[in-house]
């Protein structure tokens, strides 16, 4: 390789690592921000920080630790490659409950719970009934979708938790401060390589976002 072919690839990696640390400091939850700045900002001021680029760079350096990206690694698509990761552990969180989605028939219930996680997070987890975890059965619909959100953040904390410290970071950053994704237990991860081989084949389904 020559001098000039290994400048361009190191400046297209600069490039990139710019682009993808902008990215992360937009997409960032408030909440993570605002832990690092002042718990007392309101939304609106904070994503008035979020959407200014001068401003980026000093973000990214508030969210991570120096140590983390003292290398300038890691700085690629992340691990869900741009996919929710709320969305992921609903996903995830689906075929965790799956029996009780099979269950659930009253319309209501059914109107009511769609309306928490979604009809397609509903979908994909009577697809993957199989591979259902949870054995008891839960009937109102709210707090089946509650436990569906936790226990899917909790499989995305566990699967998240095989991946090196920057590329787990990237992902909980965009996730509010104190879901289960940072304190999964163990029966998360057993459960999570399974349960997300099978929620990022079907995000390679669709349409790329990154």
């Amino acid at each position: 390789m020559t001098i000039s072919t290994k400048t361009a690839e190191r400046d297209r990696t600069s490039q990139l690592r710019s682009v993808f640390r902008s990215e992360l400091a937009a997409s960032a939850h408030p909440t993570r921000l605002a832990a690092h700045l002042d718990p007392a900002l309101s939304a609106a001021t904070l994503m008035r920080l979020q959407k200014c680029p001068r401003l980026r760079p000093r973000l990214v350096e508030l969210l991570l630790d120096n140590d983390m990206d003292s290398n300038g690694g890691g700085w690629g698509p992340d691990l869900l490659h741009g996919r929710d990761p709320r969305r992921a552990s609903l996903f995830a969180g689906s075929i965790w409950h799956a029996r009780s989605l099979l269950k659930l028939v009253s319309q209501p219930h059914l109107n009511a719970l769609i309306g928490y996680i979604g009809a397609d997070a509903h979908a994909f987890g009577i697809r993957h009934l199989t591979h259902a975890i949870a054995n008891g059965l839960i009937a109102d619909p709210e707090k089946l979708a509650q436990q569906i959100e936790h226990d899917g953040h909790a499989c995305l904390g566990a699967w998240l938790n095989h991946s090196p410290e920057l590329e787990r970071t990237r992902v909980l950053l965009r996730l509010p401060v104190g879901t289960a994704a940072e304190n999964p237990a163990p029966e998360h991860d057993a459960a999570a390589g399974q349960l997300f081989s099978l929620v990022a084949a079907h995000f390679e389904s669709e349409i790329p976002v990154i």
